[in-house]
């Protein structure tokens, strides 16, 4: 069995058993941290925000000497449009897990509405990534420091900021509404439901919030991939299910590894099988996730639709070439669309986005199961959480808390609870995005609404608008715009007659 560090190599991270009984689980939400070299976005790509740092105190939740320390969580502002003497709306966008100026590069839509609103927008950094490291470089040191890393203390984060932030400029009548895709989504639809008083209304875009337990089938996520070739092409989908069995046998030649390099055309020697077959699993993980109707380069440079170009390129190829080679053919387009790369860096990735704070938060409050049925065409897996739990153990020394998330947040019997409790939310998903099967996919009340799209991938509604954009794609974010609007339009109403 590989070491517990090797798992662990996601959009947005695998944990990886190897064992054919094991369980390869996605535990990262919003995008994946590669094993490999991931591509920085273009260092002059310019995003219309200032950046701010605030002074954030470590711990929210104690009365401890150490927990008034200070640290400064990283913010941007754009106040490009925002009528503050009007009273204004705050736009305010819930950070994931990873640098916060990758994540407002990557949600146009905000920018694309706020001269509507006249709204005001902030990013918020999420604690432990990016540029908001509470301890320095010393942040991830040990379990001691990484402690203070959960979704409640982000939260309460953002609720902190956000007060002081209003107080500053003066704008205590302005409403704030919240966004966030994928793990930001499921923080987004938190904030609303723990800091009512706070943001008026969440739009949550791929936010798995009922990924946990047994809420959702622990296959969902890699049926929903497996779906997604298989709409595209039944073949595609056949070669790459067998694609697996071809490498495993590979592998045990006696020059299997030399093989396996020259196969993939790595830059250097391989260490590990293992490491090929990561790299083939992340991208078709990765390309159903951002399956998107129109160019992008979100993870990586991608066309439009690129899950139907990979299957092109498997059904295009000879019926004499193996089932791996058409596998790596097509997985090549997720690495290398721009045809700039002459080799491939299949070992000893960095981690460009900052995702890294994810181990942790997979290991502690973050646990979300996931198998490999018959129907998938990834290897047949299950989950032990024993197993997962010695894991753990070894890499943090911590016991993970399977069940908190749900009972922080809820998420049984979701309807019943938030159809009496909760309001102003919007779910959007995807159906081609795998994260959908774990989102809320039912309108719960008038109030609380759930906008889907059969062709959509991974918040893809959160995306700058272009002239290329379908009318499905087009209508789901009039859809919002109007929902917003009416939170607006009553809030304003209350506040007048107040």
């Amino acid at each position: 069995m590989a070491s517990f560090s090797s798992y662990i190599f996601l959009i947005i991270l695998f944990i990886i058993s190897v064992g054919a009984s094991k369980i390869k689980s996605i535990y990262l939400p919003g995008t994946y941290q590669s094993s490999l070299l991931v591509k920085k976005h273009d260092e002059k790509t310019k995003i219309p925000f200032k950046t701010h740092y605030f002074p954030q105190i470590l711990d929210h939740f104690t009365f401890l000497p150490r927990s008034s320390k200070v640290f400064y969580q990283k913010y941007l502002i754009n106040d490009q449009y925002w009528h503050k003497e009007g009273g204004g709306p705050i736009f305010v966008y819930t950070g994931n897990e990873g640098n916060i100026d990758w994540f407002a590069v990557n949600t146009g839509f905000m920018i694309d509405i706020a001269p509507k609103f006249n709204a005001l927008l902030v990013f918020i950094e999420h604690r432990f990534y990016g540029d908001s490291m509470p301890f320095g470089n010393n942040s991830y040191k040990s379990a001691k420091t990484l402690g203070y890393l959960n979704s409640q203390q982000a939260l309460a984060n953002y609720a902190v900021l956000i007060r002081s932030l209003k107080q500053n400029l003066s704008s205590d009548s302005s409403p704030v509404v919240v966004f966030g895709g994928s793990y930001g989504g499921m923080l987004a639809a938190w904030f609303r439901l723990k800091y009512p008083h706070i943001a008026i209304g969440a739009v949550a875009s791929s936010a798995p919030i009922l990924q946990f337990d047994k809420i959702t089938p622990w296959s969902s996520f890699y049926d929903a991939v497996s779906q997604d070739f298989k709409d595209a092409s039944l073949n595609c989908y056949k070669v790459i299910k067998g694609s697996w069995a071809e490498l495993d046998a590979l592998s045990t030649h006696d020059d299997g590894l030399i093989e396996v390099s020259k196969l993939f055309r790595t830059c250097k020697a391989l260490h590990s099988v293992y490491s090929a077959r990561d790299w083939l699993w992340e991208a078709f993980v990765y390309t159903a996730m951002v399956n998107y109707p129109t160019e992008a380069n979100f993870m990586m440079p991608l066309p439009a639709y690129p899950v139907e170009e990979m299957c092109k390129i498997i059904d295009g190829l000879p019926k004499g070439a193996s089932k791996l080679s058409k596998a790596f053919a097509a997985a090549s387009l997720y690495y290398n669309y721009t045809q700039t790369e002459k080799c491939f860096n299949l070992e000893g990735g960095t981690d460009s986005h900052g995702l890294h704070g994810w181990d942790w938060q997979a290991c502690t409050e973050m646990v979300m199961p996931m198998t490999c049925s018959n129907e998938s065409m990834f290897p047949l897996s299950s989950f032990s959480y024993k197993e997962f739990t010695q894991d753990c153990k070894k890499q943090f020394g911590v016991k993970p808390r399977p069940h908190w998330i749900t009972t922080e947040f809820g998420g049984y019997r979701i309807e019943q609870v938030l159809k009496r409790f909760g309001s102003n939310m919007i779910f959007s998903n995807g159906m081609q995005d795998p994260w959908s099967r774990g989102g809320v996919l039912k309108n719960i009340s008038s109030s609380i609404v759930a906008l889907i799209t059969q062709k959509g991938a991974h918040h893809v509604d959160f995306r700058s608008e272009t002239k290329n954009d379908p009318d499905w794609l087009i209508m789901q974010r009039k859809q919002e715009v109007a929902i917003i609007e009416k939170w607006l339009q009553e809030y304003y109403k209350d506040l007048k007659q107040n």
